[in-house]
């Protein structure tokens, strides 16, 4: 009966998120229900002593990091500077290579450290243009744009800033750059799939004579004549996040000297600290150069901060959830059941990993309650840290764009379009394939031991 009341909670969840009820207010009054059903400690026990402080903890250990990104893609935004680069890009591939030309241009902001929310309003109005000189279907839009920022760029390839993939880093002890032989194996498949996915279905409805479409674009969403940076200094905060990231994680902080000084203090090495240091400095580079294109830098960085607080307290009451659903005797059956399930430790890992992803419709929210609940159990099984990392995010980048996802809403929302007109074609190219890769980075490691 017990674990009836733990999947019931866990279906209200969904169902209740997909209906548009805040995570924020859903989370607690669920994890509370959880316990007043089982009886196995006080409802407000659960909230003030379980809830809150797993919750709090999450907080702590990633809001720098989520503020960070939150005001770094925001300057971008603002700045003008992701519309050069991306309208640097499609004009230079040209509308023949249209849906590669908005895949790259997305992914590219994605992976130079731009948020995924951000990226959606900086490329809508750049691919819808490129879609409809190409003539084809603007319901495809959506798709490219999320094969660009939902997909490789934010689990697969090693050295993403995307704060997802700075989550493991925490409890399994890795870097954002784990696996990277497997990373680059998945992010290739994801791309390459899912660009031939969308290419064969623009060939197949130009063929039978859809273009573009009738869409009202009348007002100035698709205003592209503002003044921007130029393109060598729209790409220097991203190379510097890159280059700053690289020689933090894999050189000064590996370094003996600098280990030692934080095993002094009793601690380690924190996987995040490269990422925030790479965005804090690529953030001044941008407040002092790009002073001509903000305009309002203060309103900026405001705005910024205020974005990162909704992601981080949405994932961290999911975090809560997940902390309450763990301390109900019940949910050892759950563990149990799962243990007993005839198939490989990573296996389960993933299974384990995209069907909270997709309950939640949250890919960090799903993966930081794995990493709540199991990842220690994880850990025990003796698998490699850094697959653990790359199969944990892997996974978690599959269930979590069903139709409730917060994410896919908004791009809808931004794209004018609906989830009849395009949902199909997003859940291709961001639940089916990586699931493919997901899956075939784990035989691959299974069979030859590559990491």
């Amino acid at each position: 009966m017990d674990v009836a009341v733990i999947l019931l909670t866990l279906v209200g969840l969904m169902y209740f998120a997909y209906r548009g009820v805040s995570v924020l207010i859903l989370a607690p009054i669920l994890a509370m229900a959880a316990a007043l059903l089982t009886s196995d400690f006080p409802f407000l026990y659960a909230l003030s002593n379980v809830f809150m402080p797993a919750a709090a903890n999450y907080i702590k250990l990633y809001f720098p990091i989520f503020i960070a990104g939150a005001i770094f893609g925001k300057l971008m935004g603002a700045s003008g500077a992701a519309r050069a680069l991306s309208r640097f890009i499609i004009q230079h591939l040209g509308t023949k290579h249209a849906i590669l030309s908005v895949v790259l241009a997305t992914a590219l902001l994605t992976y130079g450290g731009v948020s995924l929310f951000v990226v959606v309003f900086a490329m809508y109005p750049i691919g819808a243009a490129t879609f409809r000189a190409a003539g084809i279907p603007k319901r495809l839009l959506p798709a490219a744009i999320t094969l660009g920022a939902f997909t490789f760029t934010m689990t697969a390839l090693p050295g993403t800033p995307q704060y997802l993939n700075t989550m493991p880093t925490i409890p399994f002890g890795t870097t954002i750059y784990a696996a990277p032989a497997l990373g680059l194996l998945a992010g290739t498949m994801m791309l390459v799939l899912g660009v031939l996915w969308i290419k064969y279905r623009a060939q197949k409805a130009i063929a039978a004579g859809e273009n573009y479409g009738d869409h009202d674009e009348s007002d100035k969403d698709l205003d592209d004549s503002t003044a921007t940076p130029s393109v060598l200094m729209a790409l220097v905060p991203i190379l510097m996040v890159f280059v700053i990231n690289f020689v933090l994680t894999n050189i000064y902080f590996k370094s003996p000297a600098v280990i030692a000084e934080y095993e002094t203090l009793d601690t380690r090495i924190n996987g995040t600290w490269p990422v925030i240091i790479a965005l804090a400095v690529a953030i001044i580079f941008m407040l002092v150069s790009y002073r001509r294109y903000l305009f309002d830098t203060n309103k900026h960085v405001f705005d910024g901060s205020v974005g990162s607080l909704l992601p981080i307290f949405n994932t961290a009451s999911e975090v809560g959830y997940g902390a309450v659903i763990t301390a109900l005797s019940a949910f050892v059956i759950i563990k149990a059941g799962i243990a007993a399930i005839d198939i490989p430790d990573l296996f389960k890992v993933a299974l384990t990993s995209t069907s909270l992803a997709g309950i939640i419709g949250s890919s960090s929210g799903g993966t930081g309650m794995v990493l709540a609940l199991l990842g220690n159990d994880f850990l025990s099984t003796g698998i490699n840290p850094e697959v653990l990392h790359r199969v944990v995010l892997l996974a978690a980048g599959g269930l979590d764009t069903l139709p409730h996802c917060g994410a896919v809403i908004t791009l809808l929302a931004v794209c004018r379009l609906t989830h009849r007109q395009s949902y199909g074609d997003i859940a291709v190219v961001t639940m089916a394939i990586p699931l493919m890769a997901a899956f075939t980075v784990i035989v691959v490691h299974l069979s030859t031991g590559l990491v």
